[in-house]
């Protein structure tokens, strides 16, 4: 009588850790994919946008002089773009981590005992996204200061009341979607480091 007491007593523990599992889970699927998507987005607009700058320019004074490829581009925000994509594609793969607990839950969920993960195998999960979450916003934090630097640089350096003819210059929209994109970066990699860091405490406590 005392063994199948303590047998519903370990299924109803066991099933409480994979509903919390997979409400975590899916609550940072969802939320990482909609800032992934969003930072995706603005950072192919801003790449996109920057291709589009590209001119073809041919000297008039000189007939059949050599046609030279100038790009109208803001210097340094390629180095903020880069580290977007990274910290993107750090955000992207916490979602494929997220996908996996909740899948880790639903075998914990199941009657079948032999269907069980092991706590090890829950912990590593988890330790790998606060890892990827870790780095991610690593990422995305320097290519954010990077982006705002050369943004505060462009500021200070136009002139107030005098028209502006370099186009390099001046602070566009395309040069704002590139800090969107590490901001998004940052918001996504953080939720899924509190969400990862949230687990990983209640489990050491279970």
């Amino acid at each position: 009588m005392e063994t199948r007491s303590n047998t519903q007593v370990i299924e109803r523990k066991l099933e409480q850790i994979g509903n919390i599992l997979r409400l975590a889970g899916w609550i940072g699927f969802w939320v990482e994919l909609g800032f992934a998507v969003a930072g995706g987005l603005t950072l192919l607009f801003a790449i996109t946008g920057r291709s589009f700058n590209q001119t073809i320019t041919s000297p008039t004074s000189v007939p059949g002089a050599a046609v030279n490829y100038t790009q109208s581009t803001t210097p340094g925000l390629g180095i903020g773009i880069f580290w977007a994509g990274c910290g993107i594609l750090l955000l992207l793969f916490n979602v494929y981590l997220a996908f996996r607990q909740t899948r880790l839950a639903r075998r914990l969920r199941n009657g079948d005992i032999s269907t069980h993960p092991k706590k090890s195998e829950v912990m590593q999960i988890v330790r790998w996204g606060i890892i990827a979450s870790l780095v991610g916003m690593l990422a995305t934090i320097i290519g954010g200061g990077v982006t705002l630097a050369v943004l505060l640089a462009k500021s200070i350096a136009v002139p107030q009341g005098v028209a502006v003819i370099d186009p390099n210059r001046i602070i566009r929209a395309l040069d704002i979607f590139v800090a969107l994109a590490n901001m998004n970066g940052i918001t996504g990699n953080f939720v899924g480091l509190v969400a990862g860091l949230g687990i990983l405490n209640w489990l050491h406590r279970e």
